[in-house]
């Protein structure tokens, strides 16, 4: 590459969602970069489309946790484009790719931008059936789901509905479409009557009020009831959830949204062998990250998939963020990143 064609690459400006520290707080805006801002890496990517998740709630609304350490920051945890120029014999220009995790939007540069650079290792060949679109409809949260079924079924589901809590979020909307192609009768925890009809329309045969499950209970062991479960909410009803479960059935646990905690005994593992599976979408090895997405692309209907989208551009995400921190999103957000 000659050095004329380097500095006009260098030069190019994209668009970015940028956070900077200000004051006591952080100012997050749409500004423009160019690639010489970019932070080293294998493979340069044209972004197009990202997504959001609960974590990236927290990175744009006030940095909670304190997620991303360095600024200037871009946030964005996943990402789905063409590859620009690579370094790495593994990809080439033109290639479509995908990012999910390594954090990426934390520690690292992320996907709420026009271009993105990174560690070969941390992309993933689009696979056959999902555009990129589409990939960021799934995102981190529908993988996390996907990782969450195949948890499941390596353990063995048992005969009755699987439990999806938090149904209406993105894991939770992703966990159930896929589990009701499978064929699982599925259970859709929802303290939002307004989203059964949603829910009911990506598969769910049952809609279980938030309620009458969250709430701990003085008997460790209740009526078994769940062939299985996904829960995305911790806390109190991970607890009176797992009182529930058949024997030898198990709970993936994929997210805190109800706290941190866990006001549990160990009965249930002790008297029915309940199994209590955590989920990690951030630092999945190489090939099981593949073999989640080629089950993505098989077994989550794409008709439902399109349904869960709600669009959005760069300059939506600071309200968005907010949003999602309340319970307020609903289905899965899908970023066009070159969108005005």
């Amino acid at each position: 590459m000659n050095m004329e064609v380097m500095k006009l690459m260098s030069d190019s400006q994209f668009n970015a969602l940028v956070m900077n520290e200000s004051g006591e707080g952080y100012d997050v805006a749409v500004k423009q970069l160019t690639n010489a801002d970019l932070p080293a890496g294998d493979v340069t990517v044209a972004i197009e489309y990202s997504t959001l998740n609960y974590k990236d709630g927290l990175v744009v609304h006030g940095n909670q946790g304190k997620l991303a350490r360095n600024f200037p920051h871009v946030p964005g945890i996943d990402f789905a484009g063409t590859v620009e120029a690579s370094d790495d014999p593994r990809y080439k220009a033109g290639d479509k790719v995908v990012l999910t995790g390594w954090r990426v939007g934390e520690a690292h540069w992320g996907g709420y931008s026009q271009k993105a650079r990174v560690k070969a290792d941390w992309l993933v060949p689009l696979p056959d059936g999902l555009d990129t679109r589409q990939a960021m409809a799934v995102g981190t949260a529908g993988f996390t789901a996907m990782l969450a079924v195949m948890a499941l079924e390596d353990h063995g589901i048992k005969d009755g509905p699987v439990l999806v809590t938090g149904a209406a979020g993105g894991v939770g909307s992703v966990a159930t479409a896929i589990l009701a192609n499978l064929g699982h009768d599925v259970a859709a925890v929802t303290g939002r009557p307004e989203t059964a009809d949603y829910l009911k329309s990506l598969g769910a045969t049952q809609i279980v009020a938030r309620e009458d499950i969250n709430e701990t209970t003085k008997r460790p062991l209740e009526a078994e009831a769940w062939g299985g479960c996904i829960d995305a909410v911790g806390s109190a009803m991970l607890a009176r959830v797992l009182g529930q479960m058949k024997y030898g059935a198990s709970v993936a646990a994929v997210g805190l949204a109800g706290g941190a905690d866990l006001p549990a005994t160990v009965i249930p593992f002790l008297l029915r062998g309940v199994n209590l599976l955590g989920i990690d979408s951030v630092m999945q090895p190489y090939e099981n990250r593949q073999r989640a997405w080629e089950r993505i692309a098989k077994d989550l209907p794409m008709d439902k998939l399109d349904a869960m989208i709600v669009p959005a551009t760069l300059s939506d995400l600071p309200q968005l963020g907010r949003d999602i921190l309340k319970g307020q999103v609903k289905g899965r957000v899908v970023v066009d990143v070159n969108a005005a």
